[in-house]
């Protein structure tokens, strides 16, 4: 829908400071705003009618479907699929009745990985994304996630992406699609082109707007704790973090969220070189940009007050609050020149992005006219959705060991299509758990759709055949020595329980011994695997002479060196979303191929960290007790593409102004291959130390069985030259194999 400036101009001037001021809030938790009458219908609630009282209409409502243990909503209480039409128009339409203007309210929810709603999509977590190292498929996903969103009349999608996994002692590490800058940015390109459509075409028509979170750095915390400073100079910013934000921007990202760390002490939701004269003077963003939660009221000791803090969020270039109270006290501000202005300019751009949608009324017209849901729209868009999330949980599946022992995985898939063998063992914390594939941030899902590695492994081979021993103990010893193959299933867990405690702004508070093991509030010290799994599968190993499968869910880079070292395979699934168990199943049952990659470096023992592939310096032979710190790098993958052999590579610096032309010559096998191919380079003749490597270009490709195909890598010039007059040498190295590498040199300053 086009914007009628004329209109959004008269809008801005006939309103009242405070309706102005309303129009920027997003106070009201939106669950609580409505809630069932003695018949059990969806009713407009006293706090919300208040809300719109106070402010004389409601600017944005967040999350008035989420469901989660922090929000307390869930099958008994929260708003069910087929009730997302009615809920829909019980707010709009008390907002119009009550609010001024007749202008509608913009819906936010969160969908970090899918929509966190009753019946949602969960899709894998980002760095379950960040493993397939595929931005289409990433982009088609999203797509279906926002096709399900806007057909429930959501109008904006919180979406985790520009975070980079720089510690793995982060909780939020699962959020992040993984070390890689230039990958992270390929992402949120993917998310927002997918969500909004190419030039923002969808959004209003079956798309949603994007708000792209967490601006910035917030990966680069001290020590791995949450919302902590981020101490870095701004060449590393620029290079590793900013990445992502540029290409949200240019993908046409119509909003970003400011986080909670400071960047060398200035507070991301008050940081006016971040906000205004990088992300909008340098980028060029015309979108909004919203406070994280809270994340406004925390600038209180800085500023002073509470008041204070909302001004000085304001006056940076935070545009819409979330949940604080400093943005509800700028009325305190109505007769500074310079809070009246910055009002203004944000209402401006809050007021054109309700036009996208239809929130505004007409010319003529006293309300605007809102589209509300479709119950068949949102039913296909779920269909679609749940397509995606098995396809990408499937492409998330990454092997990191095979052939460990004398047992391959070709011989254990073998042994378990053998029907006369012995039993399939499933063991460990999580051989018959579904929340653990989940991650943060997701709804809960019926029982019906819940599954585990040991129920998918029961369906295909039968209860007969399958024994589950979550411990040691739970098998007799003759299973144990009967056993064909045991298959681990370890890692962590974001799964939060309903009886958890959280922080006011929906983190973890406080962790029992067997809860949540990773996600927003659960930082940890020690990152080798929880609750002594290592231990377990000690046991486990001294039980049985089988080969063990290791299956390892992890929303974050665990130390797994013991886990390689008594496993003949090993799988890394990150947090593989819903169909995570049928994926892993499909591996191990069906043969499936693994194309995913690692999207982080995997560290060899828990104190050596952080360990990034794009360093500077190398961490090998530096501690005298851990000599080789990396167990598995960046990109590592042994799956499909391992048969896949490479000939011909060569650099061209001629052909494409501006650019490094490299090529070389794919070979499939007799069986065929997808996924990404990554072409690294390093970098030598400029003024600072370079990177190790940098990945510079990555391109996921589909082989068929026997095909020869020429692969072409475009790395532009200005991702390869440093500041300086002399020659730049550049080496390319494919996916880390140094028998294919070319080396090519730049001339000087251009």
């Amino acid at each position: 829908m086009s914007i009628n400036c004329a209109a959004v101009d008269r809008l801005i001037d006939s309103m009242s400071f405070t309706q102005k001021v309303g129009q920027l809030n997003q106070r009201l938790l939106g669950w609580k705003s409505v809630e069932r009458n003695a018949a059990g219908r969806l009713v407009a609630s006293d706090e919300l009618k208040q809300e719109i009282d106070r402010w004389g209409g409601l600017g944005t409502l967040y999350g008035l479907l989420r469901a989660d243990p922090w929000s307390g909503q869930h099958w008994g209480n929260g708003i069910r699929p087929e009730e997302r039409t009615e809920a829909i128009a019980v707010v709009q339409q008390t907002v119009l009745e009550r609010g001024a203007y007749g202008i509608g309210v913009l819906l936010s929810e969160e969908a970090p990985h899918g929509h966190q709603a009753l019946g949602g999509t969960v899709l894998p977590t980002n760095l379950g994304l960040g493993a397939t190292f595929d931005p289409q498929g990433v982009q088609e996903a999203e797509a279906a996630v926002a096709a399900e969103l806007a057909a429930s009349g959501i109008h904006i999608a919180l979406v985790s992406g520009l975070d980079i996994a720089r510690d793995p002692r982060w909780g939020r590490c699962e959020e992040c699609f993984g070390e890689d800058p230039l990958m992270a940015a390929r992402m949120c390109e993917a998310i927002v082109t997918g969500m909004q459509g190419e030039h923002r075409s969808k959004v209003g028509h079956g798309g949603v707007a994007v708000v792209l979170k967490h601006l910035a750095a917030q990966g680069e915390a001290v020590g791995g704790r949450n919302g902590q400073s981020a101490v870095l100079g701004p060449h590393d910013l620029h290079e590793i973090h900013l990445p992502p934000v540029a290409a949200g921007v240019r993908a046409g990202a119509l909003g970003f969220m400011a986080a909670y760390n400071d960047i060398d002490s200035v507070p991301c939701c008050a940081n006016p070189w971040l906000l205004k004269d990088y992300l909008r003077d340098q980028l060029g963003f015309d979108g909004i940009v919203m406070a994280d939660g809270l994340a406004v009221d925390r600038l209180e000791d800085m500023a002073g007050s509470i008041p204070a803090a909302g001004r000085a969020a304001l006056l940076a270039g935070v545009d819409v609050s979330l949940w604080d109270e400093g943005f509800t006290r700028l009325e305190e501000y109505a007769d500074d020149e310079q809070v009246v202005a910055a009002v203004d300019t944000a209402l401006r751009r809050v007021l054109e992005l309700k036009a996208m949608f239809g929130l505004l009324p007409e010319d003529g017209a006293d309300t605007a006219a809102i589209a509300m849901p479709s119950a068949d729209a949102i039913a296909q868009a779920t269909a679609d959705g749940r397509e995606q999330a098995k396809r990408m949980a499937r492409e998330a599946i990454t092997l990191i060991n095979d052939g460990q022992s004398a047992a391959t995985l070709d011989d254990i898939r073998s042994v378990i299509a053998d029907a006369q063998a012995g039993p399939v063992i499933v063991a460990g914390p999580f051989a018959d758990d579904f929340g653990c594939f989940l991650g943060d941030y997701t709804a809960p899902l019926p029982a019906d759709e819940q599954s585990s590695v040991y129920r998918q492994l029961v369906a295909r081979l039968g209860e007969d055949r399958v024994l589950l021993a979550a411990k040691p103990s739970d098998a007799p010893a003759d299973q144990w020595a009967r056993a064909s193959t045991v298959v681990f299933v370890c890692g962590s867990t974001s799964e939060r329980s309903y009886d958890s405690e959280f922080d006011d702004n929906g983190a973890a508070k406080a962790v029992t011994e067997y809860g949540a093991t990773c996600g927003e509030g659960v930082d940890l010290s020690d990152i080798r695997l929880p609750w002594r799994q290592d231990d377990m599968l000690g046991e486990v190993a001294a039980l049985t002479t089988a080969p063990i499968v290791s299956v390892a869910v992890c929303g974050r880079a665990h130390v797994l060196t013991d886990v390689l070292e008594r496993s003949a395979v090993t799988i890394w699934a990150g947090y593989a979303g819903q169909y995570g168990p049928q994926a892993v199943a499909d591996v191990l049952v069906d043969g499936a191929d693994m194309s995913g990659r690692l999207p982080v470096t995997l560290p060899a023992y828990p104190a050596a960290i952080p360990v990034r592939y794009n360093d500077r310096q190398s961490a090998a032979h530096v501690y005298k007790d851990a000599a080789e710190p990396i167990l598995r790098g960046f990109g590592y993958g042994a799956g499909s593409l391992a048969a896949v052999t490479f000939s011909e590579m060569h650099a061209d610096t001629q052909s494409h102004p501006g650019e490094v032309l490299v090529q070389v010559t794919a070979h499939a096998d007799d069986h065929g291959a997808a996924g990404a191919v990554n072409l690294f380079a390093h970098v030598s003749g400029g003024r600072r130390i370079p990177r190790l490597a940098m990945l510079v270009d990555s391109v996921y490709m589909d082989l068929n069985a026997g095909e020869r195909r020429d692969i072409a890598f475009h790395v532009p010039c200005d991702r390869l030259r440093d500041v300086g007059d002399g020659q730049v040498q550049v080496t390319c190295t494919l996916d880390g194999d140094s028998t294919h590498t070319v080396t090519a040199t730049l001339p000087g300053e251009y």
